[in-house]
Protein backbone atom coordinates (compact mmCIF):
# COMPACT_ATOMS: atom_id res chain seq x y z
CA UNK A 1 0.00 0.00 0.00
CA UNK A 2 1.63 3.80 -0.85
CA UNK A 3 2.86 5.42 1.96
CA UNK A 4 1.88 9.14 3.00
CA UNK A 5 5.30 10.70 3.62
CA UNK A 6 5.87 14.45 4.65
CA UNK A 7 9.30 15.99 3.54
CA UNK A 8 10.31 19.29 4.62
CA UNK A 9 12.78 21.49 2.75
CA UNK A 10 11.06 20.02 0.13
CA UNK A 11 11.84 22.95 -2.71
CA UNK A 12 15.05 22.28 -3.01
CA UNK A 13 18.55 19.90 -2.56
CA UNK A 14 18.59 17.38 -0.71
CA UNK A 15 14.26 17.40 0.16
CA UNK A 16 13.09 18.06 -3.08
CA UNK A 17 15.27 14.97 -4.53
CA UNK A 18 14.05 13.36 -1.07
CA UNK A 19 10.64 13.67 -2.45
CA UNK A 20 10.85 12.66 -6.10
CA UNK A 21 12.66 9.11 -4.67
CA UNK A 22 9.60 8.97 -2.45
CA UNK A 23 7.33 9.28 -5.55
CA UNK A 24 9.11 6.28 -7.41
CA UNK A 25 8.11 4.09 -4.79
CA UNK A 26 4.09 4.99 -5.47
CA UNK A 27 4.27 7.06 -2.04
CA UNK A 28 1.77 10.75 -1.92
CA UNK A 29 3.95 13.36 -0.80
CA UNK A 30 3.16 16.38 1.31
CA UNK A 31 5.60 19.11 -0.21
CA UNK A 32 6.73 21.49 3.04
CA UNK A 33 8.67 24.81 2.48
CA UNK A 34 8.57 28.44 1.76
CA UNK A 35 9.20 29.17 -1.66
CA UNK A 36 5.31 28.05 -3.25
CA UNK A 37 7.03 28.08 -7.38
CA UNK A 38 9.75 25.88 -6.32
CA UNK A 39 7.24 23.44 -4.55
CA UNK A 40 4.82 23.36 -7.13
CA UNK A 41 7.22 22.49 -9.40
CA UNK A 42 8.58 19.80 -7.09
CA UNK A 43 4.37 18.80 -6.79
CA UNK A 44 4.72 18.29 -10.62
CA UNK A 45 7.91 16.14 -10.28
CA UNK A 46 6.50 14.26 -7.62
CA UNK A 47 3.20 13.20 -9.94
CA UNK A 48 5.13 12.28 -12.67
CA UNK A 49 7.41 10.28 -10.96
CA UNK A 50 4.34 8.12 -9.65
CA UNK A 51 3.47 9.50 -6.45
CA UNK A 52 0.86 11.95 -5.36
CA UNK A 53 2.22 15.60 -4.65
CA UNK A 54 0.45 17.93 -1.86
CA UNK A 55 1.96 21.54 -1.88
CA UNK A 56 2.34 22.92 1.82
CA UNK A 57 3.83 26.43 2.17
CA UNK A 58 4.93 27.01 5.68
CA UNK A 59 7.92 28.10 7.54
CA UNK A 60 9.28 25.45 9.38
CA UNK A 61 10.47 27.88 12.23
CA UNK A 62 6.86 28.31 13.10
CA UNK A 63 5.21 25.60 14.86
CA UNK A 64 1.92 26.59 14.30
CA UNK A 65 2.34 26.69 10.62
CA UNK A 66 3.81 23.32 10.56
CA UNK A 67 0.77 22.15 12.74
CA UNK A 68 -1.33 23.36 10.46
CA UNK A 69 0.70 21.85 7.48
CA UNK A 70 0.74 18.35 9.54
CA UNK A 71 -3.60 18.83 9.61
CA UNK A 72 -3.55 19.27 5.88
CA UNK A 73 -1.37 16.89 5.18
CA UNK A 74 -3.44 13.91 7.04
CA UNK A 75 -7.18 15.79 5.79
CA UNK A 76 -5.74 15.24 1.86
CA UNK A 77 -3.49 12.40 1.95
CA UNK A 78 -4.06 10.53 4.70
CA UNK A 79 -2.49 9.03 7.72
CA UNK A 80 1.46 10.32 7.66
CA UNK A 81 3.46 7.61 7.67
CA UNK A 82 6.68 9.03 7.36
CA UNK A 83 8.18 12.41 8.46
CA UNK A 84 11.03 13.68 6.86
CA UNK A 85 12.87 16.61 8.52
CA UNK A 86 15.46 18.47 5.74
CA UNK A 87 14.66 22.09 5.91
CA UNK A 88 17.84 24.29 6.79
CA UNK A 89 19.47 27.89 6.96
CA UNK A 90 23.20 28.22 7.12
CA UNK A 91 25.49 31.30 7.37
CA UNK A 92 29.14 30.81 6.55
CA UNK A 93 30.88 33.30 7.95
CA UNK A 94 33.31 33.26 11.19
CA UNK A 95 31.71 33.89 14.41
CA UNK A 96 33.29 37.12 14.92
CA UNK A 97 31.43 38.83 11.35
CA UNK A 98 27.85 37.46 12.66
CA UNK A 99 25.31 39.01 13.71
CA UNK A 100 22.88 37.68 16.56
CA UNK A 101 20.18 38.23 14.84
CA UNK A 102 21.41 35.84 12.18
CA UNK A 103 22.74 33.39 14.47
CA UNK A 104 19.26 33.32 16.19
CA UNK A 105 17.52 32.78 12.43
CA UNK A 106 19.73 29.64 11.50
CA UNK A 107 19.00 28.29 14.66
CA UNK A 108 15.26 28.50 14.47
CA UNK A 109 15.16 26.97 11.28
CA UNK A 110 17.80 24.43 11.38
CA UNK A 111 16.87 22.63 14.78
CA UNK A 112 13.38 24.13 16.20
CA UNK A 113 12.15 23.73 12.16
CA UNK A 114 13.50 19.84 13.21
CA UNK A 115 11.64 20.12 16.48
CA UNK A 116 8.22 21.93 15.15
CA UNK A 117 7.91 18.97 12.42
CA UNK A 118 8.96 16.00 14.49
CA UNK A 119 6.67 17.53 17.37
CA UNK A 120 3.66 17.89 14.57
CA UNK A 121 4.53 14.28 13.78
CA UNK A 122 4.27 11.93 16.78
CA UNK A 123 0.98 14.51 17.88
CA UNK A 124 -0.50 11.72 14.63
CA UNK A 125 1.62 8.62 15.30
CA UNK A 126 1.86 7.68 18.78
CA UNK A 127 -1.76 7.79 19.42
CA UNK A 128 -1.38 4.96 15.79
CA UNK A 129 1.37 3.82 17.60
CA UNK A 130 3.26 3.50 14.27
CA UNK A 131 5.10 6.06 11.59
CA UNK A 132 8.91 7.02 11.39
CA UNK A 133 10.47 10.50 11.55
CA UNK A 134 13.71 10.90 9.69
CA UNK A 135 15.90 13.35 10.90
CA UNK A 136 18.62 14.77 7.91
CA UNK A 137 21.71 15.31 9.79
CA UNK A 138 25.21 15.50 9.15
CA UNK A 139 28.19 14.60 10.51
CA UNK A 140 28.62 17.95 11.58
CA UNK A 141 26.46 16.88 14.18
CA UNK A 142 29.33 15.00 15.50
CA UNK A 143 32.47 17.37 14.46
CA UNK A 144 32.00 20.75 14.07
CA UNK A 145 34.08 22.74 11.29
CA UNK A 146 34.84 26.80 11.12
CA UNK A 147 32.74 29.22 9.52
CA UNK A 148 30.17 27.36 10.21
CA UNK A 149 29.28 27.97 13.86
CA UNK A 150 25.53 28.18 13.93
CA UNK A 151 24.95 24.96 11.52
CA UNK A 152 26.57 22.74 13.36
CA UNK A 153 25.38 23.89 16.86
CA UNK A 154 21.96 23.21 14.98
CA UNK A 155 22.79 20.24 14.34
CA UNK A 156 24.34 19.31 17.76
CA UNK A 157 21.40 20.25 19.11
CA UNK A 158 19.45 18.22 16.66
CA UNK A 159 21.21 15.09 17.87
CA UNK A 160 20.57 15.68 21.36
CA UNK A 161 16.81 15.93 21.12
CA UNK A 162 16.70 12.90 18.69
CA UNK A 163 18.22 10.81 21.11
CA UNK A 164 16.24 11.90 23.98
CA UNK A 165 12.66 12.03 22.12
CA UNK A 166 13.98 8.18 20.74
CA UNK A 167 14.24 7.23 24.75
CA UNK A 168 11.44 8.42 25.83
CA UNK A 169 9.24 6.35 22.97
CA UNK A 170 11.11 3.47 23.80
CA UNK A 171 10.50 4.11 28.03
CA UNK A 172 6.82 4.48 26.32
CA UNK A 173 7.30 0.79 24.26
CA UNK A 174 5.77 2.93 21.24
CA UNK A 175 6.08 1.42 18.04
CA UNK A 176 6.99 5.07 16.61
CA UNK A 177 10.57 5.06 15.00
CA UNK A 178 13.07 7.88 15.11
CA UNK A 179 16.62 8.32 13.02
CA UNK A 180 18.98 10.09 12.29
CA UNK A 181 20.98 9.94 8.81
CA UNK A 182 24.03 11.93 8.90
CA UNK A 183 25.51 13.48 5.50
CA UNK A 184 28.51 14.27 3.90
CA UNK A 185 29.06 17.15 2.17
CA UNK A 186 26.06 17.58 -1.52
CA UNK A 187 25.88 19.52 -4.53
CA UNK A 188 22.78 21.42 -3.60
CA UNK A 189 21.57 24.52 -4.66
CA UNK A 190 22.28 26.09 -0.80
CA UNK A 191 25.73 26.87 -1.56
CA UNK A 192 24.20 29.20 -4.41
CA UNK A 193 22.15 31.43 -1.82
CA UNK A 194 23.70 31.20 1.57
CA UNK A 195 23.94 33.80 3.21
CA UNK A 196 28.02 34.34 3.67
CA UNK A 197 30.76 36.87 4.25
CA UNK A 198 33.25 35.32 2.85
CA UNK A 199 34.64 36.81 -0.74
CA UNK A 200 34.53 33.78 -2.57
CA UNK A 201 31.72 31.35 -3.81
CA UNK A 202 30.77 29.09 -0.84
CA UNK A 203 31.22 25.15 -1.31
CA UNK A 204 30.44 21.87 0.09
CA UNK A 205 33.88 20.43 1.63
CA UNK A 206 34.90 17.75 -1.06
CA UNK A 207 34.11 15.01 -1.77
CA UNK A 208 30.80 16.24 -2.95
CA UNK A 209 28.23 14.28 -3.71
CA UNK A 210 24.69 14.52 -5.54
CA UNK A 211 21.42 15.03 -3.67
CA UNK A 212 20.76 11.84 -4.87
CA UNK A 213 22.83 9.86 -2.83
CA UNK A 214 21.70 11.09 0.26
CA UNK A 215 17.79 10.68 -1.14
CA UNK A 216 18.26 7.04 -1.43
CA UNK A 217 19.88 6.85 2.02
CA UNK A 218 16.50 8.82 3.51
CA UNK A 219 14.39 6.65 1.77
CA UNK A 220 15.99 3.29 3.18
CA UNK A 221 16.07 4.58 6.78
CA UNK A 222 12.90 5.50 6.57
CA UNK A 223 11.96 1.49 5.59
CA UNK A 224 14.18 0.02 8.22
CA UNK A 225 14.79 0.60 12.08
CA UNK A 226 17.93 1.08 12.11
CA UNK A 227 18.70 3.82 15.04
CA UNK A 228 21.28 5.86 12.90
CA UNK A 229 22.60 5.82 9.43
CA UNK A 230 26.06 7.52 8.16
CA UNK A 231 26.15 7.86 4.55
CA UNK A 232 29.69 8.06 2.59
CA UNK A 233 33.12 7.17 3.56
CA UNK A 234 33.81 11.21 4.21
CA UNK A 235 31.28 10.82 6.75
CA UNK A 236 32.85 7.97 8.81
CA UNK A 237 36.34 9.30 8.60
CA UNK A 238 34.50 12.78 10.05
CA UNK A 239 32.90 11.03 12.81
CA UNK A 240 35.54 8.69 13.49
CA UNK A 241 38.82 10.71 13.11
CA UNK A 242 36.80 13.49 15.89
CA UNK A 243 36.35 10.80 18.45
CA UNK A 244 40.21 9.14 17.70
CA UNK A 245 42.08 12.30 18.08
CA UNK A 246 39.87 15.60 18.09
CA UNK A 247 42.84 17.65 18.84
CA UNK A 248 44.67 17.29 15.75
CA UNK A 249 41.33 17.24 14.01
CA UNK A 250 41.15 20.63 15.53
CA UNK A 251 44.34 21.70 14.11
CA UNK A 252 44.01 19.92 10.78
CA UNK A 253 40.72 21.52 9.99
CA UNK A 254 42.28 25.28 11.04
CA UNK A 255 44.45 25.09 8.44
CA UNK A 256 42.29 23.42 5.68
CA UNK A 257 39.00 24.44 6.20
CA UNK A 258 38.76 27.75 5.30
CA UNK A 259 40.13 27.42 1.73
CA UNK A 260 37.93 23.54 1.61
CA UNK A 261 34.29 25.75 2.06
CA UNK A 262 35.54 28.21 -0.55
CA UNK A 263 35.14 28.07 -4.34
CA UNK A 264 38.08 30.11 -6.88
CA UNK A 265 34.90 32.10 -7.86
CA UNK A 266 34.80 35.72 -6.09
CA UNK A 267 31.47 37.06 -5.44
CA UNK A 268 30.17 40.56 -4.99
CA UNK A 269 29.69 41.61 -1.03
CA UNK A 270 25.82 41.97 0.09
CA UNK A 271 24.90 39.04 -2.70
CA UNK A 272 21.25 37.80 -2.07
CA UNK A 273 20.50 35.25 -0.24
CA UNK A 274 18.00 33.26 1.15
CA UNK A 275 18.41 33.25 5.19
CA UNK A 276 14.97 35.36 5.64
CA UNK A 277 12.86 34.80 2.73
CA UNK A 278 13.05 32.34 -0.31
CA UNK A 279 14.50 34.01 -3.43
CA UNK A 280 12.65 34.29 -6.84
CA UNK A 281 13.18 31.65 -9.20
CA UNK A 282 12.92 27.83 -8.54
CA UNK A 283 16.68 26.29 -7.51
CA UNK A 284 15.95 23.05 -8.44
CA UNK A 285 17.41 19.87 -6.63
CA UNK A 286 21.49 20.59 -7.20
CA UNK A 287 24.05 22.84 -7.03
CA UNK A 288 26.86 24.32 -9.37
CA UNK A 289 29.49 21.33 -8.76
CA UNK A 290 28.22 18.94 -10.90
CA UNK A 291 31.60 18.19 -12.45
CA UNK A 292 33.27 17.32 -8.87
CA UNK A 293 29.80 15.49 -7.06
CA UNK A 294 29.92 11.66 -7.03
CA UNK A 295 26.66 10.13 -8.04
CA UNK A 296 27.09 6.80 -6.08
CA UNK A 297 28.97 6.01 -2.55
CA UNK A 298 29.97 3.05 -2.01
CA UNK A 299 30.49 3.95 1.54
CA UNK A 300 26.56 3.55 1.63
CA UNK A 301 26.33 0.84 -0.44
CA UNK A 302 28.33 -1.67 1.79
CA UNK A 303 26.85 0.53 5.12
CA UNK A 304 23.30 -0.94 4.12
CA UNK A 305 24.55 -4.60 5.30
CA UNK A 306 25.46 -4.56 9.13
CA UNK A 307 27.96 -7.08 8.82
CA UNK A 308 30.76 -4.56 6.97
CA UNK A 309 29.85 -1.79 9.22
CA UNK A 310 32.18 -3.33 11.05
CA UNK A 311 35.00 -3.47 8.80
CA UNK A 312 34.38 -0.09 6.82
CA UNK A 313 33.93 1.96 10.19
CA UNK A 314 37.76 0.26 11.43
CA UNK A 315 39.19 1.27 7.75
CA UNK A 316 37.22 4.40 7.80
CA UNK A 317 38.96 5.41 11.20
CA UNK A 318 42.49 4.37 10.51
CA UNK A 319 42.47 5.92 7.10
CA UNK A 320 41.20 9.64 9.17
CA UNK A 321 43.91 9.17 12.00
CA UNK A 322 46.51 9.19 9.07
CA UNK A 323 45.17 11.51 6.91
CA UNK A 324 44.43 13.97 9.85
CA UNK A 325 48.22 13.02 11.07
CA UNK A 326 49.75 13.56 7.75
CA UNK A 327 48.08 16.66 7.13
CA UNK A 328 49.11 18.17 10.11
CA UNK A 329 52.94 16.67 9.45
CA UNK A 330 52.57 18.61 5.88
CA UNK A 331 51.65 21.85 7.67
CA UNK A 332 54.40 21.60 10.58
Amino acid sequence: MSRVVVVSGASAGVGRATARAFAAGGCSVGLLGRNREALENARREVDEAGGKGLVLEADVSDASAVEAAAERAEAELGPIDAWINVAMAALLSPLSETSADDFRRVTEVTYLGFVHGTMAALKRMRPRDAGVVVQVGSALAYRSIPLQASYCGAKFATRGFTDSVRVELRHDGSKVHITMVQLPGHNTPQFDHVKTTLSCHPKPVPPIFQPEVAADAVVWASEHRRREVWVGAPTYKTILGGFLAPALADRYLARTNYEDQQADVPIEPGRPDNLYAPLPGDPGSRGIFDDEAKARSLAWDLSRHRRVVGLCAAAAAAAAGVAIKAGCLRRN
